[in-house]
């Protein structure tokens, strides 16, 4: 069985087959027969100090398997909140939706956010929800997203 890869971005490849979409990591490339290079493979290390703009530099690496364009130009985000733990470092809540509800990308998207943020400095909890109330729709797009897929403005 063969596969067609559909995108690269971020970190993985969206592929398509006869058995439906899949998402593939990059650090599994070689089961496609391809070879990423080493910055495709090690996430550039963050440093600084922690900051919400560091999050939402962050969110936007994370890519819609099925839309070439990161979760918060999509409009994905609907809230973003950190706090600081009592015991020290950083808590980071997030609630997120779908472009529709029976998006079966949820939790695939989920563990991206938890894994990317959960690498920033002083962060020690990442809790995702994914909500639908407000339903998403394509008015919560960035303009710079709008123009990508080709919406007039």
């Amino acid at each position: 069985m063969g596969v067609r890869v559909m995108q690269f971005l971020g970190s993985s490849y969206t592929v398509t087959s006869t058995r439906g979409m899949f998402r593939i990591d990059v650090k599994d490339a070689d089961s496609l027969g391809l070879t990423p290079s080493l910055a495709q493979q090690t996430p550039a290390a963050q440093e600084g100090e922690f900051s919400e703009k560091m999050v939402w530099d962050q969110l936007k690496t994370i890519f819609d398997p099925e839309i070439p364009v990161n979760i918060a130009d999509l409009g994905l985000i609907y809230s973003c909140v950190t706090a600081p733990l009592d015991q020290g470092g950083q808590r980071i809540d997030i609630k997120m939706s779908m472009t529709a509800p029976g998006c079966g990308m949820g939790n695939v998207l989920k563990t991206d956010i938890e894994n990317k943020l959960g690498t920033l400095p002083e962060v020690r909890e990442v809790h995702v929800e994914i909500v639908f109330d407000p339903p998403w729709t394509p008015d919560r797009m960035s303009e710079a997203a709008k123009l990508q897929l080709g919406f007039d403005i």
